[in-house]
C-alpha cells in the first residue's frame, strides 16, 4: 500500500508550492552570500568543509536536506534533522576575532543560517514574480519553525512572521562583517575554479547567475561587501526575467534533476499533490472573500 504520509508540510502548505519554483537555486546562492557575512558562521564552514573544492557538493547536500524536509515523510525529515544535529555536535571552529573555540551547533549560528536561507528563498522567489499575499508570506515563515527544530533550535525563538524576521536582521546587523573568510566565499562564487575549457561557460552562465543572486542581497550586505547596491527596481526586473525564463522549462523536466524529491512525493501521495502556484492564488482568493478568515 502506498505511503500516504504528507510529511511536515503537505500539499496545502505555502512551502510545498514555493519550494518547487526553479528560482530556489538562485535563492540558495544568495543565501551563501548572506551567510558569509557572519564571522563565526563563515569560519565554521571554512574550517569544517572543503568549500572551495566541494562547493557543488555542499549545495546539493543543502538542496537534499531542504527537499527531504519539504517533500519527504515525517520519518525521513526527522532522520535528516538528526543526522545534521549529530554532525554539528562533533564540530568546532575558532572565533576569527578572539581565537575562542566554539561549537558549530551554537544556537546563534544555527539561527543565522536558518534565517539567511529562509529569507533568501522567500525574497528571491517572491521578487521574481511568484505571487504570495502578505499573510501567506507570514505563513511560510511560521511553517519553517519545523526545520528550525530539526536542526536543533527552539521553534519559539525563531521568527515566524515577516516583521519578526526583519527585527531579527536588525538585531544581528551590528555583528556582521566582511572578514577574509567572507571575501574568499565572494571570490569563489564569482569565479569558481573549473576546467579551462569550461571558462567561457562560466563567464557566460555562472557569472550571470551569481551576479543576480548577489544583486538580490539587502542594501546592508552590499555595503559590507564594498560594492554599490544596484537599483531595487532594476534587480526586480532582472529577477522577473529570470523567473519567467526558468518557469518556461516544463516542471516535469526540471523535477527530473537531483534530488527529485517532488516526483517522489507525487508518487507517494498521488497526482493531486503536484505543486502548482495557482493553488496559493486560489487560497488567497478564498480567504479574501467577505466573511472568510485570513491565515494567522
Amino acid at each position: 500500500m502506498a505511503d500516504e504520509d504528507p510529511g511536515h508540510f503537505g500539499p496545502a502548505s505555502v512551502t510545498w508550492q514555493l519550494h518547487s519554483d526553479p528560482m530556489m537555486w538562485i535563492a540558495g546562492i544568495r543565501a551563501l552570500y548572506l551567510q558569509a557575512l557572519h564571522p563565526r558562521a563563515v569560519r565554521a564552514v571554512m574550517q569544517n568543509s572543503d568549500f572551495r573544492r566541494d562547493a557543488w557538493g555542499r549545495l546539493m547536500r543543502t538542496a537534499n536536506f531542504v527537499g527531504t524536509v519539504t517533500y519527504g515523510t515525517k520519518e525521513a525529515a526527522e532522520q535528516a534533522g538528526a543526522r545534521v544535529r549529530r554532525i554539528h555536535a562533533q564540530l568546532t571552529a575558532d572565533d576569527p576575532a578572539t581565537g575562542e573555540r566554539f561549537g558549530v551547533d551554537d544556537p546563534e549560528l544555527l539561527l543565522w543560517v536558518h534565517c539567511a536561507e529562509i529569507d533568501s528563498y522567500l525574497t528571491v522567489v517572491r521578487r521574481s514574480g511568484f505571487r504570495l499575499s502578505d499573510a501567506q508570506a507570514d505563513r511560510y515563515l511560521a511553517e519553517h519553525r519545523v526545520d528550525a527544530r530539526l536542526v536543533g533550535l527552539d521553534p519559539a525563538g525563531v521568527p515566524g512572521t515577516v516583521a519578526e524576521l526583519a527585527a531579527y536582521f536588525g538585531s544581528v546587523r551590528p555583528r556582521l562583517a566582511l572578514t577574509d573568510d567572507a571575501r574568499a566565499v565572494d571570490d569563489f562564487l564569482q569565479r569558481p575554479p573549473i576546467h579551462p575549457l569550461l571558462v567561457p561557460a562560466r563567464e557566460l552562465l555562472w557569472r550571470r547567475v551569481a551576479c543576480l543572486a548577489y544583486a538580490a542581497l539587502p542594501p546592508y550586505a552590499h555595503e559590507l561587501y564594498g560594492r554599490p547596491a544596484p537599483a531595487v527596481r532594476a534587480v526586480d526586473r532582472q529577477l522577473a526575467v529570470a523567473g519567467r525564463a526558468l518557469r518556461c522549462v516544463p516542471a516535469r523536466l526540471r523535477w527530473q534533476l537531483p534530488p527529485r524529491h517532488i516526483l517522489g512525493a507525487m508518487a507517494r501521495l498521488g497526482p493531486g499533490s503536484r505543486p502548482e502556484p495557482y493553488k496559493l492564488r486560489r487560497q488567497a482568493a478564498i480567504l479574501d472573500e467577505p466573511g472568510r478568515a485570513h491565515f494567522q
